[in-house]
Order: C-alpha cells, then sequence, then structure tokens
C-alpha cells in the first residue's frame, strides 16, 4: 500500500510541475464536457475586447504571428499533438473565437475551447 502512495504522489509532482500556470479569473462558458486536454499555447480573448498569448496582452494582428512563432520552436514530437487553447470569457463575439480557431488551423495546430463543467 506505502509504495501506491508513492506513485500516486510522484504523479501529483509530475502533474504540477508540468502544468500550465496561466490564471483564469473570469466566467468561461459551462459545458457538459469532462475532457482534459494538454495546452502547449493559450490565447485568452476578454469580453473587453483585451487579447493575451500565455498571459501577455498581446493585439489581435499579434497572436498568429504569435502561434506560428511558438509552433515553429516546438520539436518534431511535439508538433504533432501542438494544441490552442482558447479561453474566451463570456460575452465574447463568436467571430473573435472563430478567427482563433482558424489562426491555429493554419498554424497545423489544434484548437480547443476551455470551459467550466455544469454544476
Amino acid at each position: 500500500m506505502a509504495s501506491l502512495t508513492d506513485i500516486i504522489f510522484l504523479l501529483l509532482i509530475f502533474f504540477m510541475l508540468t502544468s500550465s500556470t496561466i490564471q483564469i479569473n473570469f466566467d468561461l462558458p459551462k459545458s457538459d464536457s469532462r475532457t482534459v486536454a494538454p495546452t502547449t499555447v493559450a490565447v485568452t480573448l476578454k469580453a473587453d475586447g483585451e487579447f493575451q498569448f500565455n498571459g501577455r496582452k498581446v493585439q489581435k494582428e499579434e497572436i498568429n504571428g504569435q502561434i506560428r512563432q511558438s509552433f515553429e520552436m516546438m520539436d518534431a514530437e511535439v508538433q504533432k499533438d501542438a494544441t490552442v487553447t482558447i479561453i474566451s470569457e463570456i460575452g465574447v463575439p463568436w467571430k473573435d473565437v472563430y478567427a482563433v480557431m482558424g489562426m491555429a488551423n493554419s498554424n497545423r495546430m489544434r484548437a480547443i475551447i476551455a470551459t467550466q463543467p455544469n454544476k
């Protein structure tokens, strides 16, 4: 039983160290999905029109270049599963979310939309 506890503890430490440290301080859309996907890069869209790339404020026009640059800096193995997580506040126009999805697709990356689970 002690060895199982050690393994669980090591897994916990591993996931804590490899997880992304982007904080989300606003309401996300709700979803019934329980899927947890890895994040390679994160694009945050706020209702006031602010855009962030991996937690750093950028202009909307800069996002595609940032995604491309991040993709090019990745190892070939990481590129296979590269994912753009779109963190969109409630009230962001759908056209902005769709534009970021298109940018991810044009750079050969998957796009997922971050949601919070229904309670």
